[in-house]
């Protein structure tokens, strides 16, 4: 993996990590810096090493942990717990593991669900704030969703390496050098493919995440796309004193895509989770 480069002259470098599940996985992050911690925790098939931008500019301030979740990066892979009420698990063990709760969460894409049915599982006495990137809560059930689920899920599995390459070049708007793009790709190829499969099952059948943001009583950030400019709008309706980033010209990766802002925005929002 060429995602993550050698720590620069002076840079905070980055360490391996991992731990064992309860239910024994041995899961895999990398962490850098010290203070406060921000976990990131990315999507569906995607490694640790996707949040570098991240690890690079938050670990002068904090400590900055980015997981391999389970079946993901250089995490185990079993065949079972691929689903998100088992991966969330994952995540508090997680936190209990680091001693340093409470700590700001900030997911991504199928991380958004997860995150979501942490709180719903656990609440928030372990979070000291929640970031949401990029997936809507709220998918009405047409016909034109249900199919387009299908096919996704169908063409996945009928051409892995072929939708792999296509999906990974869809998340991002901006050039990106084609050897990263193939890192990624690489990367995201790791999962087995029955496992995959499974941890979108729950949410190509439950698309509403809406009765979880009512116990959401700490700060929350909502990043989205354009496409997704509606979760924005519910999220800041449905949580008291939540806030909203919505990136028009930025891809699915938006933390990738448009970095500089992104991190600007999450440093202003991590001031506000402290206080």
């Amino acid at each position: 993996m060429l995602l993550v480069a050698p720590a620069l002259h002076g840079a905070t470098p980055v360490k391996d990590g991992s731990f064992t599940t309860s239910d024994g996985v041995k899961i895999h992050y990398l962490e850098s810096g010290t203070g406060p911690i921000i976990l990131f925790v990315p999507g569906w098939t995607m490694p640790a090493e996707i949040w570098q931008p991240q690890i690079e500019y938050f670990s002068k301030k904090y400590h900055v942990v980015a997981v391999d979740p389970r079946s993901q990066g250089a995490s185990d892979k079993p065949a079972e717990g691929n689903y998100p009420g088992r991966r969330a698990q994952d995540y508090k063990e997680l936190i209990d593991h680091l001693g340093g709760s409470p700590v700001v969460m900030v997911g991504w894409s199928l991380a958004v669900h997860e995150a979501l049915t942490y709180v719903e599982m656990f609440g928030t006495d372990k979070l000291s704030g929640l970031v949401l990137v990029d997936l809507n809560v709220y998918t009405p059930s047409t016909q034109e969703e249900r199919d387009s689920r299908y096919a996704m899920l169908h063409n996945f599995q009928a051409d892995r390496k072929q939708f792999a390459a296509t999906f990974v070049r869809g998340m991002y708007h901006k050039p990106q050098p084609e050897q990263y793009l193939e890192s990624v790709t690489a990367a995201s190829l790791k999962t087995p493919t029955n496992s995959a499969v499974a941890m979108l099952a729950e949410l190509a059948v439950k698309n509403d995440l809406r009765p979880a943001l009512p116990k959401l009583n700490i700060p929350v950030l909502a990043a989205m796309t354009e496409n997704n400019r509606s979760a924005a709008e519910l999220i800041t309706s449905s949580v008291p004193g939540s806030q909203a980033e919505v990136f028009e010209d930025a891809g699915h990766c938006l933390f990738v895509d448009d970095a500089d802002r992104f991190n600007t925005e999450l440093d202003n929002f991590l001031k506000k989770a402290r206080k």
